[in-house]
């Protein structure tokens, strides 16, 4: 039996009573020293075994503009050219990277801070050109993660934490969608472990209406899913999310949550939190 193989078995052994958490956040707590500290906190505070995903474009925009690089969007996208993908790597690898790993030793937890290069953890596809070129930005592809590597890590007693930069395995570093690399994190460890993917955001979670943080769905199933968009009662902004939410279901994941990152620290005490999107509500 190859390395490879024994390796294999295992990780399934170690992974066959552990939970995992992917949790991503988004620039509403990183962008708040005081909402990231207390997030931190209470994400410390979970059991089990943890993934910290996020990117930082406020911050990204900020330096680049300090640097007098101007920053290019299209329909929300960032165009990443050579300039752009320095800032972003500076800024997203290192500052925001490094600093919530400091936060997180503080709590006493051993966290490591990971670009996708790293480890070979991520690797990427530039995206190809169509109407628009984005530069250097890499889309997830099948096979990108390596969840065997990143199991190790885990079973070492690391949280990782994963910026959105990852490769192409040719020395080409690729600016990469925070959300899609949580997905897709979630969907390929999901073989090794009973995973559960979390995307923290400024809303409680999925709203009936977008104005009132009271209307909040707190469970949805593929059948409630498709009776809501029928009678058009969720946010078009939410449906892309939702609907890569139930990809990753449809994939392995156990469950996707998408709430309010000062409420993750109800997960501990077993309390609601936000919207839990499964197979069966």
């Amino acid at each position: 039996m190859s390395k490879i193989d024994t390796d294999h078995i295992k990780l399934d052994k170690l992974a066959s009573n552990n939970a995992l958490y992917i949790i991503k956040i988004g620039g509403n707590v990183i962008d708040n020293s005081e909402n990231l500290y207390h997030f931190l906190k209470d994400f410390e505070a979970l059991e089990g075994n943890k993934i910290l995903v996020h990117g930082g474009g406020k911050v990204a925009t900020q330096m680049a503009e300090d640097l007098g690089i101007e920053s290019k969007m299209v329909d929300g996208r960032r165009i990443t050219d050579i300039e752009t993908l320095r800032v972003v790597t500076m800024v997203y690898g290192g500052l925001i990277n490094k600093n919530i790993v400091a936060q997180l030793q503080r709590f006493g937890n051993n966290a490591i801070g990971l670009t996708g290069a790293d480890g070979n953890f991520i690797k990427a596809v530039k995206r190809p050109v169509k109407t628009i070129d984005y530069g250097y930005v890499g889309d997830i592809v099948k096979e990108s993660i390596n969840p065997q590597n990143i199991g190790k890590l885990l079973d070492a007693g690391f949280t990782p934490v994963f910026c959105a930069i990852t490769h192409d395995g040719d020395g080409q570093l690729l600016n990469t969608n925070a959300d899609t690399i949580a997905s897709a994190l979630a969907v390929s460890l999901s073989a090794l472990y009973e995973t559960t993917l979390i995307y923290c955001f400024e809303k409680k979670g999925v709203l009936k209406d977008i104005n009132d943080e009271e209307s909040l769905i707190s469970e949805i199933d593929p059948e409630r899913y498709e009776q809501l968009k029928e009678e058009k009662i969720i946010h078009s902004g939410m449906l892309p999310k939702l609907d890569n939410a139930f990809t990753a279901i449809s994939c392995g994941v156990k469950a996707v949550i998408i709430g309010k990152s000062d409420e993750l620290g109800q997960l501990k005490d077993k309390k609601p939190f936000g919207t839990r999107l499964t197979n069966n509500a």
